[in-house]
C-alpha cells in the first residue's frame, strides 16, 4: 500500500522517516498512551538517529521543568547523580511511571554516554521539561538560586511567594479558593518576581561562563512557570478549554525560550519534543480543535511552518501501564481491541500485508479516510467507559505528518513496580463496556 513501510529492525527502519524529516528543526513525537513500552522505545530510537545524523541539540518533554533540569545536568555530566535512575529521583509526583521507567533510563544512559564522548560542551545534547505543574518546586528553585547569588533578593522572593502559604498542594486549592472569592489572587506577586529577576540579569551574570548562563536561564524559566501556573490553576475552575490552552501555550513558550537560549551558543537549535498524541497532533484537525482547544502541534506548525514534523503512534490492542483514577497506583491493564470506524481498526486490518508494526507517511496515504475515531489513553485508562473516555474524531492525515502503528503493545515497566502492577488486570473485568 502506498506510503506504508514495515518497522522490523532496531536502527535501520527509519531511513524513509529521516528523509521525510529532512532538515526540519522541530520533530514532535507523540504517544497514544503514557504507559506503552513500544511507543517509548521507538521514540527513543528515532531520537537517537536525529541526534547522531541530523544534529539535534535538545530533547524537550511533557514533564516538569525543575525535575527535568536535574536530568539535563546528569546527561551533560554536570551533576553528582551516579546514574539515570538517580537523576530521575525528583519525579515524585503522580504519575511517576511516566518518566521513572526502564525505557527512559535506557535512553538517558545512552545520552549521557554520547555526551561524555563530545570534546566540547556546545556539542552535548540537553534534556528539558516543558510542563507547568511544578509550581511549588519552581518557587523553591527561584529562591535557592537567589540564596546563592543575591541573598537580599531571595528575601524579596520569599515574601512574594508567601502569598501561597495558605494553600496546600501544587495549586488546585489556591485556584479553587480564588475562584470562589475565599482568597485574593497572587497574580501581582508572581509577575513582580519574574520582572525583578529579569531586571537583575546583568548583575547575576557578572560571573563569566556558560554554567552561569544556564543557571540563570533555569531560574528565569522557573519564575516564568510560577507566573503561568498561577494563571493556569485559576483557569482550571473556569473551564477545561481555557486551562488546556494555557498549558499548551506555556509549553510552546518554553520551547521558544529554550531555542533562544540554545542559539546563544549553537545555531540553529534543533529540538525533539516528546509528548502525548493529543499535544503533538495538530488540534485544528481534531474534535478538540472544533471545541476551541489549541495544542503544541498546532502552535509549533504555525510558528515554524515547514520546519516542524509531527509523528504520532497508534495501537490496536495489548497492555498499558495506567491508573484507574487520578493519584491511584499504577496498574498493568489490557488495552481493548480498537473500535470499528477507527484508524486503529483500519491499521489492524493491514497487518497481514505489512506486519505488526509499520510507518504510514500521511503525505502519500491518500487512501486514509477523514474524520474517523482515534484513541487516546493518558495516565488514566477506564475500559468501562472506553468510547466516551478514550475516543475522539480526527483527520489523521492532517493531524500528523507520519504515524507509526504497533498492532499489539505491552505495558511500560515502572522503576517502582507494585504487587498491583505485577498482578495485572483480572480476566473477569474484560470487557465490561464500551
Amino acid at each position: 500500500m502506498i506510503g506504508v513501510t514495515p518497522v522490523t529492525g532496531e536502527y535501520g527502519d527509519y531511513d524513509g522517516l529521516l528523509g521525510r524529516i529532512g532538515e526540519a528543526r522541530f520533530v514532535l513525537i507523540g504517544e497514544a498512551s503514557h504507559g506503552t513500552h513500544e511507543f517509548y522505545r521507538e521514540r527513543a530510537r528515532i531520537t537517537r538517529r536525529l541526534i547522531d545524523e541530523r544534529g539535534f541539540s535538545a530533547v524537550a518533554v511533557e514533564a516538569d521543568w525543575p525535575d527535568s533540569f536535574r536530568v539535563n545536568r546528569f546527561v551533560r555530566g554536570q551533576s553528582p547523580d551516579a546514574d539515570a535512575s538517580g537523576a530521575l529521583t525528583d519525579f515524585r509526583r503522580f504519575p511517576q511511571w511516566m518518566w521513572r521507567n526502564i525505557d527512559v533510563v535506557a535512553f538517558l544512559q545512552w545520552l549521557r554516554a554520547r555526551n561524555d564522548a563530545q570534546a566540547f560542551d556546545e556539542a552535548k545534547v540537553g534534556f528539558y521539561g516543558l510542563d507547568l505543574y511544578s509550581m511549588r518546586a519552581s518557587m523553591d528553585a527561584v529562591v535557592e538560586y537567589l540564596d546563592r547569588h543575591n541573598p537580599l533578593a531571595a528575601v524579596d522572593a520569599r515574601d512574594r511567594y508567601a502569598c501561597f502559604d495558605l494553600f496546600e498542594g501544587e495549586g488546585q486549592h489556591y485556584g479553587h479558593a480564588v475562584t470562589m472569592n475565599y482568597a485574593a489572587p497572587c497574580e501581582q506577586e508572581v509577575v513582580d518576581q519574574l520582572v525583578d529577576l529579569r531586571g537583575r540579569r546583568q548583575q547575576l551574570l557578572a560571573q563569566d561562563g556558560w554554567l552561569a548562563e544556564d543557571d540563570f536561564f533555569f531560574a528565569e524559566q522557573n519564575a516564568r512557570l510560577v507566573r503561568n501556573a498561577e494563571n493556569y490553576y485559576r483557569a482550571m475552575y473556569r473551564g477545561s478549554v481555557s486551562s488546556w490552552n494555557l498549558r499548551d501555550t506555556h509549553m510552546v513558550q518554553t520551547l521558544q525560550e529554550l531555542v533562544g537560549h540554545l542559539e546563544t551558543r549553537r545555531r540553529p537549535a534543533k529540538v525533539v519534543v516528546w509528548a502525548h498524541n493529543s499535544h503533538v497532533g495538530d488540534a485544528r484537525h481534531t474534535q478538540m480543535g472544533r471545541h476551541g482547544e489549541v495544542n503544541i502541534g498546532q502552535l509549533v506548525r504555525e510558528w515554524a511552518g515547514g520546519d516542524c514534523v509531527n509523528i504520532g503512534f497508534t495501537t490496536h490492542h495489548g497492555h498499558v501501564t495506567a491508573a484507574s483514577e487520578w493519584g491511584a497506583p499504577a496498574e498493568r491493564k489490557r488495552v481493548r481491541p480498537s473500535l470499528p470506524d477507527s484508524y486503529e481498526a483500519i491499521f489492524h486490518g493491514m497487518t497481514d500485508e505489512h506486519g505488526d508494526a509499520f510507518l504510514v507517511d500521511t503525505r502519500d496515504a491518500t487512501w486514509l479516510p477523514a474524520n474517523l475515531l482515534e484513541r487516546a489513553i493518558g495516565v488514566i485508562y477506564r475500559p468501562d467507559t472506553e468510547r466516551t473516555s478514550h475516543w475522539f474524531h480526527a483527520d489523521l492525515a492532517e493531524q500528523f505528518d507520519a504515524v507509526i502503528h504497533v498492532d499489539r503493545t505491552s505495558a511500560l515497566h515502572p522503576l517502582e513496580r507494585t504487587p498491583l502492577w505485577d498482578m495485572g488486570e483480572p480476566p473477569e473485568t474484560y470487557p465490561t463496556g464500551l
